[in-house]
């Protein structure tokens, strides 16, 4: 398979062409992962709504009942839950970190293990994030330990 990339002035639309013999499952789900990319989530602070690209997002929360994004300096409300954000992200860089909460490994500034089993993740913005155990293996995963 052949990449090539050029890179084209400012005012000329930037765009990624796929040439294939067919669609299969590996090129639709590098098609998925492209348009995840580009698409961005509704959340609110108070009476005000805002569009959050997904790669803001440091990770997602669930307490009480409400749903959360964190991102480098803000945390948002959203009305999505806990298996929507993952379908949304299931194909990208975000991986689950417990029953209530999906990280965005690129994000992660280092891990460090904890007690019982379990991971300390911590981001870039400063946060400390335990991923359970039973989550553990994934997470080395997507990071390639």
């Amino acid at each position: 398979m052949k990449i090539s990339v050029r890179e084209v002035d400012s005012h000329e639309e930037e765009e990624i062409i796929i040439k294939c013999h067919e669609m299969n499952d590996d090129i639709l789900e590098l098609v998925r992962r492209l348009k995840m990319n580009q698409n961005q989530l509704t959340a609110y602070v108070d009476d005000r709504v805002y569009r959050i690209p997904f790669g803001d997002v440091f990770y997602f929360e669930t307490v009480d009942s409400k749903a959360f994004l964190y991102c480098e300096d803000r945390v948002y409300e959203t009305k999505l839950k806990l298996y929507e954000f993952e379908d949304l992200t299931r194909a990208g860089k975000f991986f689950r970190a417990s029953k209530s909460t999906i990280i965005n490994t690129t994000k992660i500034s280092h891990v460090k293990p904890s007690m019982s089993g379990r991971f300390e993740v911590y981001l870039k913005n400063g946060e400390c994030v335990l991923v359970s155990r039973q989550y553990v293996p994934e997470l080395k995963r997507q990071i390639g330990l």
